[in-house]
């Protein structure tokens, strides 16, 4: 697979005009032809700031590794990937543009995926020829209905656990996320979620993590914390690492592989 390209300016039919594309929140990855799950990740971005990401988008780029990782792991041509597609580079407060922005890419999945038959019974494969039978008209499934798993960092990743609690969302991956004090735990009862912080990340902080994974578990939520070795908060230093422990936390959300021993844990591993 490659990255699809940078969305372009398209020529207006009648001055000849370039106008930026119209808004969708929704960038597909790798679009199956029948979706058993889908995973979406969400980038990070800033605390504020009202300017659309900039076409190299950085953060962006940060998280295709991430993708075909999950990919690679789960060997799965069934499973459905696709990015959100923020509107403003920053959270703004109040506002809450990256959730805003999720939440809606979340509603675009039931395009995206296609599916019709909503009778119809899938298998998500994993490794190891692992295997869960996914009821696509049960409560694993949302809009779409096929179970989502949200893969968020930093701002992402605040995005990500916000709208969790959305029809379909099996749960979530959060590396070296934004989680405030005050943020809101209730809606990921019975939500899975895995969070990945290293300690020595300087902008956002893994106490802040490990806090409102206790305060997550206590509403119900299942919930593992990972202390990861190294990565500050770009997850550059031991990249190899942070990606094979995200599609594991992927696989295991959607039942295509065991869970981890434990809630919590500390990643060891290649550091490269």
């Amino acid at each position: 697979m490659i990255p699809p390209p940078r969305d372009r300016a398209e020529p207006s039919a009648t001055d000849g005009t370039a106008h930026p594309p119209p808004y969708r929140p929704v960038r597909v990855l790798h679009r199956p032809t029948a979706p058993a799950a889908a995973v979406l990740l969400l980038h990070g971005g800033r605390a504020d700031g009202l300017a659309p990401p900039s076409p190299v988008n950085l953060p962006g780029w940060r998280m295709r590794p991430v993708a075909w990782a999950i990919h690679r792991h789960l060997r799965a041509e069934n499973v459905l990937l696709a990015a959100v597609r923020y509107r403003h580079r920053g959270w703004n407060g109040e506002h809450a543009h990256a959730a805003q922005d999720a939440r809606e890419a979340l509603a675009e999945l039931t395009g995206v995926a296609g599916v019709t038959d909503m009778s119809e019974r899938v298998d998500v494969a994993g490794p190891a020829d692992m295997a869960e039978r996914v009821d696509v008209a049960g409560s694993a499934g949302g809009a779409s209905g096929i179970p989502v798993v949200l893969v968020g960092h930093s701002m992402g990743g605040r995005a990500a656990l916000s709208v969790a609690g959305a029809p379909g969302v099996r749960g979530v991956v959060a590396l070296a996320p934004w989680c405030p004090l005050d943020e809101p735990v209730a809606h990921l009862s019975g939500r899975t979620v895995f969070l990945l912080h290293d300690p020595a990340d300087r902008v956002t902080k893994a106490a802040g993590s490990w806090a409102f994974g206790e305060r997550a578990r206590d509403a119900g939520a299942h919930v593992h914390t990972v202390e990861m070795p190294a990565g500050g908060h770009t997850m550059l230093r031991g990249a190899r690492n942070w990606h094979r422990l995200t599609a594991q936390a992927v696989a295991t959300i959607l039942g295509a592989a065991p869970p981890p021993p434990g809630p919590q844990a500390t990643a060891t591993g290649e550091s490269a």
